[in-house]
């Protein structure tokens, strides 16, 4: 996965950097999840590895995605066919997704609770985040009973376990050394 990402990085940077410039970010994230499902497609895949020429590849590719592209989503798909990096677009779509959250100074947050959040919790926990990390926070909320009460909060790379299972835990770990 680190090499696809290796492989997407100047390909995400430069859609994102266009599509701010043209003030089309969202239509970009849409073209780009668009055609990244194509390339997952099972009828696609074997075409993208196949020895098919570039060109027809990409006006293969381009007539499979149809109205969904815009003329500059068209070149980047030709661009990519030419370079054989198809294949990678997925990854594109999800770096272009992650320059966009840090662009609109927003983060996800995955919350996973031990019972049903109230709104208010929920609220609570958002304004929270939102002091702590300086952005608009978006929460993702989960139930899972073995975590017995509390919540853990991953959002980035902060991770916040206020588990009884989290605590539980990390005392039998103190206690074993």
């Amino acid at each position: 996965m680190a090499e696809l990402t290796t492989i997407a990085r100047p390909y995400a940077k430069a859609a994102f950097d266009f599509a701010v410039e043209k003030q089309a970010v969202d239509s970009w994230a849409e073209m780009l999840g668009f055609a990244a499902v194509v390339t997952e497609n099972e009828t696609m895949r074997p075409l993208l590895a196949g020895s098919m020429a570039s060109s027809q590849l990409a006006k293969l590719f381009i007539d499979v995605c149809g109205e969904q592209l815009n003329e500059h989503g068209q070149n980047l798909i030709k661009v990519m066919a030419e370079n054989g990096r198809l294949e990678v677009l997925p990854a594109v779509a999800q770096l272009f997704a992650e320059y966009r959250l840090e662009w609109a100074k927003e983060i996800q947050a995955d919350v996973v609770s031990a019972t049903e959040l109230s709104e208010a919790q929920q609220q609570q926990i958002s304004v929270s985040l939102e002091k702590r990390l300086a952005r608009k926070v978006k929460l993702n909320c989960s139930v899972d009973a073995g975590l017995i009460a509390g919540v853990i909060i991953k959002a980035g790379d902060l991770v916040i376990d206020g588990s009884v299972s989290g605590k539980l835990a990390r005392l039998s770990d103190k206690l074993q050394s």
